[in-house]
């Protein structure tokens, strides 16, 4: 077992972590507010497993292979650039739907697509499994123990912070969606911020390099 001296270290790690904004913070904050607390915790759910498939992958070093051979690193990583690519159209493209109006009339996405968009999501970031494999190593000593155990124990770990602030933020988020239906111009401006935002992240992940 991992000693709690070190184990806090990698709770504030991880805190930094999920309180960082990014593709999973936005995708949980859109369907929260666009379609309620339960579509946002079943987006959590698909989310949270793909962290899953992350650490299951750092466990058994697999991640490692990945991240040694630059073909199926460029390929994980092209895939999450167009993706993101393509959410940043779909906030500024024309006839768009503001992401904060809560349309009860609209058609909504199953539970299915909802997860899977998740996970997806969460999956396709190599950034995640860089984090991991950042991380972990810092961590895990044999004098601890098995090492695969204790790296299921900071997968643990890292998954309860992320859950737990996920959790509060699908629970908030849908607050503002009064403020900017009642305010046209915020909405543009959020509109246009959160393309910008989708952008960037797309261009960070593009130029990042498998270590």
């Amino acid at each position: 077992m991992i000693p709690l001296h070190e184990l806090l270290f990698f709770v504030l790690a991880a805190l930094v972590l999920v309180i960082s904004p990014g593709p999973n913070m936005i995708y949980l904050i859109s369907k929260s507010i666009t379609q309620g607390k339960k579509s946002g915790l079943i987006s959590l759910a698909g989310v949270v497993c793909g962290f899953m498939f992350h650490i299951i992958m750092v466990s058994f070093g697999l991640t490692a292979v990945l991240l040694a051979v630059p073909v199926a690193y460029t390929v994980l990583k092209t895939l999450g650039t167009v993706y993101l690519l393509f959410l940043a159209y779909q906030a500024v493209k024309p006839r768009s739907k503001n992401i904060f109006e809560v349309d009860k009339n609209s058609p909504h996405d199953g539970t299915k697509k909802l997860f899977t968009v998740g996970f997806l999501t969460s999956a396709l970031n190599p950034k995640v499994a860089v984090f991991y494999l950042s991380f972990f190593p810092q961590f895990i000593k044999p004098e601890y123990g098995s090492v695969l155990l204790q790296s299921f124990e900071l997968g643990i770990v890292q998954v309860f912070v992320s859950f737990s602030v996920n959790f509060i933020i699908v629970l908030t988020a849908a607050k503002v969606a009064a403020f900017f239906s009642n305010n046209p111009f915020w909405v543009k401006i959020q509109k246009w911020f959160m393309a910008g935002v989708l952008t960037y992240l797309a261009v960070k992940m593009a130029l990042s390099k498998a270590k």
